[in-house]
Formats: C-alpha cells, structure tokens, sequence
C-alpha cells in the first residue's frame, strides 16, 4: 500500500470517482491530513464508515521518525528515519519574515560536487512526494511552528526526482494543502539542463536557483562533475531562455571557498557571466566540515567580491550564516551518525 501523502488532489479525485463517491471528498480528505493534521482514518467524521474502511484497505498514513535534533539559536537540525532505515535531514531556519524549511528530495546524491558532504554517501534512491511532505509535518508537530517557506536545496539533486518533487509542490500548494505559496518555495538544481527547460513550463510561480559556485569552466569542472555535461555557456543560453519564458528572476548560488573561488579575477568573470540576466547573486559562507578540505573564505574577501559584483550592477546578498556549529552542512548530520554506528 502507498502513503496516503503521495497523491494530490487531482490523485484523490479521480479515486474517489473510481470508487463511485463524489470527487469533492477529496477536499475533504485535504482538509483532515493537512489542516486539521489527522493521522486516523477513524477520527474523520465526515466521512462515511465504508470509504474510512476503503482508505484503510488502500492507504496508508506513513510516519518517519525523529533520530536526533540539533539546535542554535536561528537554526534546528532534523535527522529523520525512513521505512526502510535510510536517513534523511532537514533544517529550519528562522528568519525576521518566517520560519524557512530546508528538506531533502533523495537518499545521498550522486552529483559528486567536491565541497558538498551529501555526496560522500551516494544516493540510494529517490524520495517520494510523502518522504517529502512527511518532513514538513514532522517539523512543524515537533517545533509546533509554522513552516512559511520551503526550500529543496537538502541531500539529493531535486531535479534528479523531478517527478517526485512536482507532485510534492501540487500537494503542499493546494489550499486545502499546507496552503504555501509558490513564491514561498525555492527548487535549488546544479545545473541539470533539460529539467530546467522542462520547469520553465510548469505553471506555479516556484523560484528556481542554480547553483554556480565558479565563474568559468576550468574551475567548476573541478568542483562540480554536473559541468562536464552541461557548461557554463550552454547553462546560463537555458537560464536566459527560462527567465524570458517564465518573466521568473533567476538565483545564483555561490559558496564561497577560500583561495578557490573568491578572488578579484573571477568576482570580475562571474559580473560579466551575468550581465543582463534577470537574477541575483546570493554568496554563501561555506560551512566547514570535517571530512572536506575547503575552507571558508575571510570575511573581507566576501567584502570585496560583493563590491565588485555589486559595482557591476549586479543584484547580490550575502547569507546569513545558518547551524555552523550544528554539522548543518548538506549531509553531514547524516553522514557523522552513518559513520559512529
């Protein structure tokens, strides 16, 4: 049996049509696991006893379960087991305009990229829609809080369970859904060319950010392998295409790496890669772990290379660091708890 947290509602009316009941049960059935957050068929009154006893016998209302919890005070780090005793993390993050949830879209990650501790642990499989969902929940049932806004930049390559991760945004978009805004959630991808095209004709208003991490070739084949296949130039030819397609502005993501990627040269070569793009440019404070080798960049060369791109006009942030000291690097929870078993 699957979890009753894989179908959308489109999913859900069409078995309740197949069933003979009336397809507006489906809302009802919204209502009960995501606004009322009911894990009992039993305990949703409104429905007839025949169709609770029909769920029963088709579905299942899957849990995952909580490892372990780490916390600061802007950061709470989750590592969660699966059915079959893989792990997954997630990570909240609590800003001025809401509580933003980073979740996991797969088991490890097979893009390989050099600084990112999730690809140490190979993926496994894919999550489905109710691995997903499951993390949004669990979070908000244990930190009885909101999750206003969700980002997909957790283990795994989104893109890389593309189908997967569509159906998870239909169902926590719906209104009867967790109701969260498309401008509220964030699809971080490594540069995975065709899905991009493909997400450019998806019709919610969900933001897209690549991550870039290098202003050339010769550098970003060596930190990501993903470049070998789609590079630079024929990456930022699709993000042009996308951003006049869609009238969506796009988000670098640029981890600074001491010595790596930070200095004046490529603060200069990435302003140039960008010129003219509807996009901006979030640079990212590395955090460090123990098993890799980068390190972070000064505080004063992420000074120089915001200037720089700034004076460029060149839309830039700098984030705010997140759970340095809570291993909340992508993969590392998980990875330290695989590794003291």
């Amino acid at each position: 049996m699957q979890s009753i947290y894989n179908l959308t509602v489109k999913d859900l009316e069409n078995y309740f049509t197949n069933i003979g009941e009336k397809k507006y049960k489906a809302i009802q059935l919204y209502e009960w696991l995501y606004q009322k957050k009911v894990r009992d068929f039993s305990l949703m009154t409104n429905l007839k006893k025949d169709i609770i006893s029909k769920l029963k016998e088709d579905f299942t209302i899957k849990d995952i379960k909580l490892v372990t919890k780490t916390s600061d005070i802007n950061t709470s780090k989750f590592l969660f087991n699966l059915d079959d005793d893989n792990k997954i993390e997630a990570v909240l993050m609590y800003h001025n305009y809401g509580n933003s949830l980073c979740i996991s879209t797969q088991v490890g990650c097979n893009m390989g990229c050099s600084f990112c501790e999730s690809g140490r642990l190979k993926k496994v499989r894919n999550l489905q829609p109710y691995e997903m969902v499951l993390q949004i929940l669990k979070v908000e049932e244990i930190t009885k809080q909101r999750v206003s806004h969700l980002v997909l930049m957790g283990i795994g390559e989104p893109f890389d369970n593309y189908k997967n991760v569509i159906n998870l945004i239909d169902i926590i978009n719906h209104p009867k859904g967790l109701a969260l805004g498309s401008r509220h959630i964030t699809i971080s991808t490594c540069g995975i060319i065709p899905k991009i095209e493909e997400f450019s004709n998806y019709d919610k208003q969900v933001n897209l950010a690549i991550s870039l991490h290098a202003p050339n070739d010769e550098l970003r084949d060596k930190l990501m392998p993903i470049n070998k296949v789609y590079p630079i130039s024929k990456l930022i030819d699709t993000v042009k295409k996308y951003t006049v397609k869609t009238n969506r502005r796009v988000t670098f993501e640029y981890i600074m790496l001491k010595g790596v990627n930070d200095r004046v040269s490529m603060a200069n070569q990435l302003s140039s890669l960008l010129k003219g793009i509807n996009c901006y440019v979030n640079l990212i404070p590395y955090n460090e772990t123990s098993h890799i080798e980068y390190k972070k960049s000064d505080i004063n060369a992420i000074l120089k290379f915001y200037d720089i791109l700034k004076k460029n006009n060149i839309n830039v942030t700098i984030r705010k660091e997140f759970g340095k000291d809570l291993k909340a690097a992508c993969g590392q929870l998980r990875a330290n708890y695989e590794e003291e078993l």
